[in-house]
């Protein structure tokens, strides 16, 4: 699975039409998972067969041809990365640009189900933080959200995390009527425990059942929530994605902000997204994609593949086409976001 060592810095850096340097890959490598989370996913998916993904060599020299074009942070997502059987053999793999130096962080988003079984082998392979999506710490809700998740293992798989010697963030999404009663408890439970928490706006992504429209919640109305119980101070902190921070005084943590449709961050986006088939979306929000497991399959060598990552870079938009109108987002592109990948 090593690709040679002088692949790397052998092509040139990705610059976009806007001058943003693309230095940030997130690769879904499935699009099953464990849960049904309502915001994600329809209750009764139809999954791609599983021929149709890309093998994990394959992911591997995908990746490894974007870190020798100048990436330097992986996220690997899914659906949920951690149910791709013999998805530790990719991140040994991958850790190898860890080692060089070519990479500065390889890192996942995950449901957490998974993490007590891998946390080890995870660290082991030179991650050192993690992203768990956790929208409440009440049962029945999560049980509601996820359609059928168990939050006792979700929360054992942090634990296990935190054990292995990672720094966990957690991810939660805003949803009126859901847990904005929590967001207070949520808060106060990730910074106890030592973590940063991000609050995430619905993305307008697949086939959103009407309800799930009337359950988006501007951040701005979340953060004024928050105002009330805790004192937020601005902070220049960046992790490589769109959230922007506030320290809390109170607490002493962190809390993020990713904000596509009240305050959108099109203007410093450096990632792109590749999906387990090997589709490069360049922006979440657009329909415009490339192919590229027809490149990397015509050849041994990452010639064509480099072309196509080129050509497709050089179509990155100026930004998405989320809508927010009347106080709630509109459908956007139709795929969901387990498609692209979290």
């Amino acid at each position: 699975m090593n690709a040679p060592s002088s692949l790397l810095n052998a092509f040139p850096a990705l610059v976009d039409p806007y001058g943003r340097h693309v230095s940030y890959l997130r690769v879904s490598v499935t699009d099953r998972c464990d849960f049904r989370c309502v915001y994600c996913m329809a209750e009764n998916m139809t999954f791609l067969p599983k021929q149709d993904l890309l093998t994990l060599e394959e992911l591997d020299r995908l990746c490894s041809a974007f870190v020798a074009k100048g990436v330097r942070k992986l996220r690997i997502t899914g659906g949920e990365p951690l149910v791709r059987r013999d998805i530790m053999t990719l991140f040994r793999g991958l850790s190898r640009h860890l080692d060089s130096g070519a990479l500065e962080e390889l890192t996942l988003t995950t449901n957490g189900s998974q993490l007590a079984k891998f946390a080890g082998d995870l660290a082991a392979c030179g991650v050192k933080r993690i992203n768990v999506s956790l929208d409440t710490l009440d049962e029945a809700k999560f049980r509601q959200i996820t359609r059928w998740g168990d939050l006792g293992k979700v929360l054992d798989g942090i634990k296990a995390a935190q054990a292995a010697g990672m720094a966990v963030k957690i991810n939660a999404v805003a949803l009126k009527g859901v847990n904005e009663d929590e967001v207070e408890r949520l808060v106060e439970w990730a910074h106890g425990e030592g973590m940063d928490i991000t609050f995430i706006e619905v993305m307008p992504l697949g086939d959103i059942e009407p309800e799930r429209l009337d359950q988006y919640w501007p951040l701005t109305q979340l953060r004024a929530r928050l105002i009330d119980r805790f004192t937020l101070d601005e902070i220049d902190y960046r992790t490589g994605g769109p959230a922007r921070y506030a320290r809390v005084r109170e607490t002493g943590g962190r809390i993020g902000f990713i904000t596509p449709l009240t305050h959108n961050f099109c203007e410093s986006c450096n990632r792109v997204r590749i999906t387990c088939t090997g589709t490069l979306y360049m922006c979440l929000g657009q329909e415009d994609a490339a192919d590229l497991r027809s490149p990397l399959r015509a050849s041994a060598d990452d010639q064509l593949l480099s072309a196509a990552i080129d050509e497709a870079i050089g179509r990155k938009p100026k930004g998405h086409d989320f809508i927010y109108e009347r106080g709630r987002p509109t459908v956007a592109v139709g795929r969901h976001m387990s498609v692209t990948g979290g």
